[in-house]
């Protein structure tokens, strides 16, 4: 029985065997052995997502040795575990994945000057294989799924800029070209593109490196699935915990296409509800109410906001009869919706032990922090630049002194803080100019010091 590397391995030689030959015969200095050089950075590709979590377990270093002993040969062919770790072969090598190997930096200069895109085919071979890696485990660990995400980064800064828009992108799990159009959606984004919109959202760094976890685990048990390999059987339900406005929905809303790209669901929208669209006020209309709420969410994911108010009602309420129905939907179509709840994060501790088959169903908590002035100054910034408007210098500092005067406790509204002061500042800005007789197209846009509120 071969190595579960075997066929990664082979791909990734397969795939940058013929580039590596191509650059060097344009450069005019043909390589002796390029398969063999690219099964090197294969065999430190994988020895590095070996040590990420410092484990080196047996059935890792089996795979490391039943696939590149018979490829390369010398001690390898001949070795055990034991000597794999005696030697030292793994340990120490995950600092490789942090920064672009001698071989990426050769095919990306090629591109660069060729018009090629190999640094792009080893973007998507290296992936596919560090995703081979950490699926040896059924369950990977989070310290080997963040490893590889640093290492998706790193490569990908490295990339050249990609062709023209109009080019078909291929698949960012499998390689192959995206499915065309279906005829009432669009076709599913390309998740390199959804986590750069993740990364483009101000602040936000725990949740955008939890965000990036889930998405590794679920396209490393994807390969597992494909391969016929054991899947450990998760819940991908959510919690979020935070104030009001520090980008849950919009968090939300985008791993929903993160989970349509992946194939977890089909139509990837986002639907968001609350208590008083789920609980109504007579026997049995809760239930109904519930199961239609899930139907609008089938193949998507249902976002339900404040869902600690389902079991805060006094007799005669029918909260729980909602939250009854919400655990058995979850389970009955757990492979149809995915359910996000969010609120603030004690009254979510409250709801998630309200029932005992919620919090099995519910084991990842994603906690979103407020917003710091400096974030908020910045998220007040790019709405005006959205809409054509510039700070001066000294409306930004009063600004930034406004922002520091807020309150910051429960409750805290955040990204709606900013976002209100805006409208005033612009509604401030609109009855200042009118008392002017002439307006530039400066005076138009730009906000000062007067218009922001006090």
């Amino acid at each position: 029985m071969g190595s579960p590397l075997d066929a990664p391995v082979d791909r990734f030689a397969d795939a940058l065997g013929p580039a590596l030959a191509e650059v060097a015969g344009r450069a005019g200095t043909a390589a002796q052995d390029p398969r063999r050089d690219v099964l090197l950075e294969a065999r430190d590709l994988v020895a590095a997502v070996v040590d990420a979590d410092g484990r080196h377990a047996d059935d890792e270093l089996w795979a490391y040795l039943g696939t590149f002993g018979p490829r390369l040969g010398g001690d390898l062919a001949r070795a055990l575990p034991a000597d794999v770790r005696a030697a030292g072969l793994v340990a120490g090598r995950a600092a490789w994945l942090e920064q672009p190997s001698a071989l990426l930096e050769v095919l990306v200069a090629a591109d660069r000057t060729g018009g090629t895109r190999h640094a792009r085919t080893y973007y998507d071979a290296a992936l596919r294989l560090g995703h081979a890696v950490v699926g040896l485990d059924a369950y990977p660990s989070d310290r080997e799924l963040a490893a590889l995400e640093r290492f998706r980064t790193t490569v990908l800064r490295a990339l050249p800029p990609e062709p023209a828009p109009g080019a078909v992108r291929p698949d960012p799990v499998t390689g192959a070209p995206p499915p065309p159009p279906e005829e009432a959606q669009e076709p599913p984004r390309p998740i390199d593109e959804l986590l750069a919109e993740l990364d483009g959202l101000v602040g936000l760094a725990p949740v955008k490196e939890e965000v990036k976890l889930v998405t590794a685990l679920l396209r490393v048990q994807k390969l597992r699935e494909e391969r016929g390999l054991p899947v450990l059987e998760g819940s991908r339900h959510l919690v979020f915990t935070g104030n009001p406005g520090t980008g849950k929905t919009t968090v939300a809303r985008l791993l929903a296409q993160i989970y349509r790209t992946l194939r977890v669901v089909d139509r990837g929208h986002l639907v968001e509800t609350d208590r008083s669209a789920l609980v109504a006020g007579y026997v049995g209309q809760t239930a109904i109410r519930v199961r239609e709420t899930f139907d609008r969410a089938d193949q998507g994911v249902l976002l339900v906001d404040e869902a600690y108010a389902l079991a805060r009602g006094g007799p005669g309420d029918f909260g729980r009869e909602a939250i009854d129905t919400l655990v058995k939907l979850m389970e009955d179509r757990r492979d149809r919706v995915v359910v996000i709840v969010a609120g603030y994060p004690e009254e979510m501790e409250e709801f998630v032990g309200s029932n005992p088959g919620l919090r099995s169903r519910f084991p990842r908590t994603i906690a979103f922090p407020d917003y710091d002035t400096d974030e908020l100054v910045a998220i007040f910034a790019l709405m005006a630049e959205r809409h054509a408007y510039r700070l001066t210098d000294d409306a930004r500092a009063a600004l930034r002194a406004r922002l520091d005067r807020e309150p910051r406790g429960k409750g805290f509204g955040n990204g709606r803080v900013a976002r209100n002061l805006f409208e005033a500042a612009t509604a401030r800005q609109a009855q200042r100019l009118v008392a002017q007789a002439t307006h530039s197209d400066e005076d138009l846009t730009t906000l000062t010091v007067d218009d922001i509120p006090n």
